[in-house]
């Protein structure tokens, strides 16, 4: 099979070869499945270019233990093993594990399980896939807090996988949102659900005068000390990266013990309860995941280099396989 692989850390554009490898043998407790989309996603580049050196304590200190990279999938089961008994052969399912899966390839293994779900019938392979990464990140803020209809949320950086996963799911609690967006994306974000969208372009999210009960920093670019004039006495802080130094990992800690605004740490967990949520979600017309770009397989490493700008809006998909084409 054709997959993406890599030996060392570094530029995706440096270190990647797409090649032939043997396919997955999969175990009695494991599945077969035949890969039609994938995306490439913040998680995927943070990993292969092992940007926070503490991912390499699970993904190999001086160089990947796990050679094909990939985090999340949308394909066909075409083989089980013994054991499996939840799902079956022809089996359309989607899938998440930012542990790496090795979906960027065009076969996979993985534990009936781990993280994987039925696709709703009705959805694209490329939708389903897009549905995976940045929605279960999304859920991992919202389980951090307590939300309540009529609270204000400020989402800083909407236009990501996780920010336009976010508007939507405080949409559907009954959230006031304000977001921030570049100038082509205030439309889009409006449609998601905000009431407001603040032009970061334009200007500083930090010097408004609303206060809110949270803020949501989906994209790590801001700081609990230049956030919490905006919180309210009780408001909560969440980032999705450490901060400097790891301060939002120790503010976490700190902050509860004192009687006002807080950090919270979103650790990233229950990835097979946020897919069956979504799936639910998705089934209801409550969420759609925003797809920025599709790429081919063949064009993947220049994907990667596209995520690595900072620039894409909602998710990038690979095309890894035609719907036409046979297991």
């Amino acid at each position: 099979m054709k997959a993406l692989t890599y030996e060392n850390y570094g530029k995706p554009s440096s270190i990647f070869k797409l090649k032939d490898v043997d396919n997955p043998l999969p175990k009695e407790n494991e599945i077969l499945v035949k890969v039609y989309a994938t995306t490439v996603n913040r998680t995927d580049e943070g990993l292969v270019t092992a940007r926070y050196f503490v991912s390499r304590l699970f993904t190999g200190i001086f160089r990947p233990k796990n050679q094909v990279p990939g985090t999340d999938f949308a394909g066909e089961i075409i083989k089980k093993g013994s054991n499996v008994s939840t799902l079956n052969v022809g089996d359309k399912v989607f899938g998440f594990n930012d542990e790496i899966l090795s979906s960027h390839a065009e076969y996979l293994s993985i534990d009936e399980g781990a993280g994987i779900v039925h696709i709703p019938n009705g959805l694209s392979y490329e939708s389903a896939a897009a549905s995976c990464e940045g929605a279960h990140y999304a859920l991992n803020f919202i389980y951090k807090v307590k939300l309540l209809k009529g609270q204000k949320v400020l989402v800083n950086g909407a236009t990501g996988a996780i920010g336009s996963a976010v508007v939507q799911l405080l949409r559907n609690e009954g959230l006031e949102v304000t977001a921030t967006a570049n100038t082509k994306n205030i439309a889009l974000i409006e449609s998601l659900g905000a009431t407001r969208v603040i032009d970061y372009t334009k200007e500083d999210f930090t010097k408004v005068s609303d206060t809110y009960d949270f803020i949501f920093d989906t994209v790590g670019k801001s700081t609990f000390s230049k956030c919490k004039l905006l919180l309210k006495p009780k408001g909560i802080y969440i980032s999705s990266e450490l901060g400097p130094y790891g301060s939002n990992v120790w503010l976490s800690l700190t902050t509860p013990l004192m009687d006002g605004k807080r950090v919270k740490f979103p650790v990233p967990r229950k990835i097979k309860q946020s897919l069956k949520l979504i799936k639910q979600l998705i089934r209801e017309g409550r969420f759609t995941a925003v797809i920025d770009r599709t790429y081919s397989f063949d064009a993947i490493i220049e994907a990667y280099d596209y995520v690595a700008s900072g620039q894409k809006t909602g998710n990038v998909v690979i095309k890894v396989a035609n719907e036409e084409d046979m297991a």
